[in-house]
């Protein structure tokens, strides 16, 4: 099941889930079929899973979400269809990172514009006290900082 969500293999995984695949199964490492689907970026296996009432705020057991995963790869498609389906923008990791901080550590401008039009906080803080802007300079991303620093003096 886990390499059907991982490879992406929507028409098998919509077959299996019509026949009582639990749409929230998870792996040893807590990885859920939606958290698989959503980070290797196959859009229409995540679809499905989230028609059959995968949960889109189910963690890994590092705590990890699936926006906080395709905002990490820079998947942009991927965010808007989990926020559209339940996911919070600000669902923060164990350690306090949100999304907009992962977008903004590696210079995932369109994502950090959208994250903040949904409602992201760019005050937000993370476990060690960083803000998205601190994250973003501490990375040394090259276009975020300046992009936050209009958002925050707004």
């Amino acid at each position: 099941m886990f390499e059907l969500a991982r490879g992406g293999d929507a028409v098998r995984l919509d077959t299996l889930l019509q026949q009582g695949l639990p749409p929230n199964l998870r792996n040893h490492k807590g990885d859920s079929l939606l958290m698989l689907a959503s980070y290797h970026g196959h859009i229409n296996a995540v679809r499905v899973l989230l028609t059959h009432k995968a949960d889109p705020e189910l963690r890994n057991n590092n705590g990890q979400t699936p926006i906080a995963g395709a905002a990490f790869k820079g998947d942009l498609p991927m965010i808007q269809l989990l926020l559209a389906h339940g996911a919070d923008v600000e669902g923060a990791s164990p350690d306090g990172k949100t999304a907009l901080m992962m977008a903004a550590m590696f210079n995932r401008t369109e994502i950090v514009d959208f994250l903040l039009a949904q409602g992201a906080k760019v005050d937000a803080k993370d476990a060690k006290g960083f803000t998205p802007l601190a994250a973003a300079k501490m990375m040394g991303a090259p276009d975020t900082p300046a992009q936050l620093e209009k958002y925050s003096a707004s």
